[in-house]
């Protein structure tokens, strides 16, 4: 990445609302990022930190309503996407974001050919033939490692295995050569031999393409094994963010702390306990007025109780939202 170059995406204080009969659900509140072509970034944190509702605010997948995005913008390469009309948002969908789902059952059609399901956004947004997407498709299913691809384009979803859907739908997400690509747990419903395979393809594709990779996760192995910077996610908002090996090594937010205390060792006796983060992650019936971390946090006192901490700097690339001052290691 060239130092100083322009983002290919930058989404500034991103917040999504869900309006339920109990009230509204402040999902995401105020999140920053950016991303640079060719980078990966790992988003991490627990099961409803805001990690998926987040990405799938920045192009328009969420149901609305009862999801509102009511503030923010959403800038590839300088367009906003929360301002553009929907046939227009339709178009970047697949052409420039692509976008890779946790369960490739539920997001394939059982009733369609994997071929003409590859084939399907090749012919919308690059008006190829029918035979000059079924060549590229092909080429695509070759490309993710699907053994004879050519005969495999007349396969159902259900002939292949979970790891093959897995592949079908990094082609289908590939197929139009997006700048950005958004993987959502991709490989959480695999075991742990194919999410090795699907991980190893991933690092392949992205130096031969090129792309911005955003890689959702609630594994902190798989990160230090991919990205090259991590955000970690709490209670809707961005707790911690920063190059992986300056994270990993002096994590400043205590909910970062915990969360790599979670990680198994390769050292030690084998009796060692994994660690647990006591507690529950916050219900937000309002936007957080106080650290949303607060009640589950060793370092906690009173000011947390009472002023939601901003992100700071602590060094180039490096911020956290607390108000703890972390011993620097």
């Amino acid at each position: 990445m060239p130092d100083g170059a322009a983002p290919v995406l930058d989404v500034r204080g991103l917040k999504t609302v869900f309006r339920t009969r109990s009230g509204e659900v402040h999902a995401v509140n105020h999140v920053s990022f950016s991303l640079q072509k060719g980078e990966l970034l790992g988003v991490v944190g627990e099961s409803g930190s805001g990690k998926s509702v987040t990405m799938m605010s920045l192009v328009g997948l969420l149901p609305q309503p009862p999801a509102e995005v009511r503030g923010g913008q959403v800038l590839l390469d300088g367009r906003d996407l929360l301002k553009i009309s929907l046939p227009e948002l339709q178009d970047i969908r697949g052409a420039r974001v692509g976008f890779v789902f946790q369960d490739p059952m539920t997001s394939l059609n059982p009733v369609f050919k994997v071929g003409d399901q590859i084939m399907e956004p090749l012919l919308r947004h690059m008006g190829l033939t029918k035979a000059q997407a079924r060549t590229r498709a092909i080429e695509l299913l070759e490309l993710v490692g699907i053994p004879d691809a050519a005969a495999r384009m007349s396969s159902y979803p259900h002939q292949f295995s979970g790891g093959m859907r897995q592949r079908v739908m990094i082609a289908i997400a590939l197929a139009c050569d997006p700048d950005v690509l958004i993987a959502d747990e991709p490989t959480t419903a695999l075991d742990v031999t194919i999410q090795a395979q699907i991980l190893e393809l991933v690092k392949e594709l992205r130096q031969k393409l090129g792309m911005a990779i955003v890689w959702i996760t609630h594994d902190l192995g798989v990160i230090a094994g991919i990205a090259d910077r991590v955000m970690v996610m709490y209670g809707g908002q961005v707790v911690e963010q920063g190059r992986v090996a300056e994270v990993f090594k002096h994590p400043a937010h205590p909910y970062t702390r915990a969360l790599l205390k979670t990680v198994p060792a390769l050292h030690g006796a084998r009796a060692d306990r994994l660690m647990a983060i006591e507690g529950q992650p916050p219900i937000l019936m309002a936007e957080p007025s106080s650290c949303p971390f607060a009640a589950r946090c060793a370092h906690v006192h009173d000011r947390c109780r009472v002023e939601n901490p901003q992100r700071r700097d602590l060094n180039p690339g490096h911020d956290v939202a607390c108000h703890w001052e972390a011993p620097h290691a």
